[in-house]
């Protein structure tokens, strides 16, 4: 807990994380609305973008959710056409997600996005990068203690 004068829950580190994060889906909802999408679609999207071909296991990894939340997301990001979804013919337990050339021509509608959330949070970014590093810290020490 960190030390506060103030209310219970405003005394708590992870009610400021989750207030924030509920921040962040106010700002991204009315960018990615007019594309169709949504924040946990936006961020499979991103990581096909920046690695296309990736197997629900790989995505599933990087975005810390397990395939039965990631697997419903990703059916509904195929039938708006901008993935596929194919057996890997080397092991057919796995399903490899791909990007469309839909999907891939999106990228250049979200450039925006990024500035547009940096100029929200209304800090520079500087102190941006600083809290990133430190919340990418505290996220690793903390996975260090997941039991799993």
């Amino acid at each position: 807990m960190v030390q506060n004068d103030d209310t219970p829950l405003e005394s708590m580190l992870c009610f400021d994380v989750y207030a924030v994060n509920l921040a962040f889906g106010r700002i991204y909802k009315p960018l990615l609305d007019p594309l169709g999408l949504t924040y946990p679609q936006y961020l499979v999207l991103m990581s096909l973008w920046g690695q296309d071909g990736q197997s629900v296991g790989q995505l599933g990894a990087g975005l810390g959710l397990d395939s039965s939340t990631l697997t419903p997301l990703i059916k509904r990001i195929e039938a708006a056409g901008l993935v596929t979804r194919k057996r890997d013919p080397q092991d057919e337990r796995r399903v490899i997600v791909s990007l469309t050339d839909q999907g891939a021509a999106l990228q250049s509608h979200v450039d925006h996005i990024r500035s547009c959330v940096i100029k929200d949070t209304g800090m520079s970014m500087a102190e941006l990068l600083q809290l990133q590093s430190m919340i990418r810290r505290l996220r690793s020490s903390m996975a260090l203690q997941d039991p799993e």
